[in-house]
């Protein structure tokens, strides 16, 4: 049988059959000797075939080719990485820039990340209702920043309602992860756009001003007009992976822009003599948060290690 994996729970997977049919699945022990180092050889979005043993056990035997998916490093270091989702026709990534603060440098290797894998993204601001003038004309900057590097930006509050509209036009007939930090509001945006699934939601910790996870494990959820959401549990860092520290400029679309006109076909972009990216800096054609990045994770790269305070 063939199918669709719609939720992952660690070590059951629920798939949905070319038929329609619900089915919980395990995965066999070979997947993990084949070479895929990651907490998970198996993601939800992913085709797979699926047969049963003579207890009735379901299992999943073959995943089929990924067009694409979103990956980052396993915070679990034994593994390598963590496949959020797979063949997705777009990412949302939920940001805040208030309750909880999402960082420049979180928003760029997310973006970066997509980059490499080619998931075009979207940036959704959520919560618009809690900001005041200066938090706005704040959000307003981002978004300019943003939108002028060629990313859609829409501003949004789930609470309220306000702006949900586009977010249902960009949706229509489209496999859509939903990702971003714990607390940024990802359940409740849900929770407007279907209104029958009725997903848990958590207040904002006052102490530390982040989130809660509420969503412990990925799931597809069904559009009403056809296409899914993938609600995923809520990532504090994203640590970059499988990245070589020259394919990283053409993960962000500014610098490989200028980078076309440096002096050295080898530049890295940080001290090189006629380097056209860090001239592009200094006359502030590149934004010295994207430009900051960039260096954090070269420098990833150079330290080959992980460290959770992005």
């Amino acid at each position: 049988m063939q199918g669709l994996v719609i939720k992952n729970t660690g070590s059951w997977y629920t798939v949905k059959t070319v038929e329609g049919d619900i089915v919980e699945c395990k995965i066999k022990g070979n997947f993990r000797l084949k070479g895929i180092r990651s907490t998970n050889p198996v993601a939800v979005g992913d085709h797979v075939e699926i047969e049963r043993n003579q207890q009735d056990t379901a299992f999943i035997t073959a995943i089929g080719d990924r067009k694409n998916y979103i990956i980052r490093k396993s915070q679990n270091l034994s593994k390598q990485s963590h496949i959020i989702a797979a063949n997705v026709d777009q990412a949302f990534l939920v940001v805040t820039v208030e309750r909880p603060q999402t960082s420049t440098t979180f928003i760029d290797r997310f973006l970066a990340t997509a980059e490499a894998y080619s998931v075009p993204v979207v940036l959704v601001f959520n919560k618009t209702d809690l900001l005041d003038d200066d938090l706005m004309r704040y959000q307003q900057m981002m978004m300019d920043l943003y939108e002028t590097v060629g990313y859609k930006c829409v501003p949004v509050s789930a609470e309220t309602g306000d702006g949900m509209d586009v977010l249902m036009t960009l949706l229509h007939d489209r496999i859509t992860l939903l990702s971003g930090h714990s607390g940024v509001g990802k359940s409740t945006m849900i929770n407007r756009l279907l209104p029958g699934v009725n997903l848990r939601t958590a207040e904002i910790s006052d102490a530390h001003n982040t989130g809660i996870h509420t969503t412990t494990f990925s799931e597809m959820l069904p559009l009403p007009g056809g296409g899914y959401i993938i609600d995923t549990p809520g990532i504090k860092g994203f640590g970059t992976f499988n990245m070589e520290p020259e394919e990283l400029t053409s993960y962000f679309k500014e610098i490989f822009h200028f980078s076309k006109d440096c002096r050295f076909n080898n530049c890295t972009h940080t001290h090189e003599p006629g380097c056209a990216v860090l001239k592009a800096v200094e006359d502030h054609y590149i934004a010295a948060s994207r430009y900051q990045s960039y260096l954090s994770m070269l420098e990833d790269k150079d330290e080959n290690k992980y460290r959770e305070a992005y």
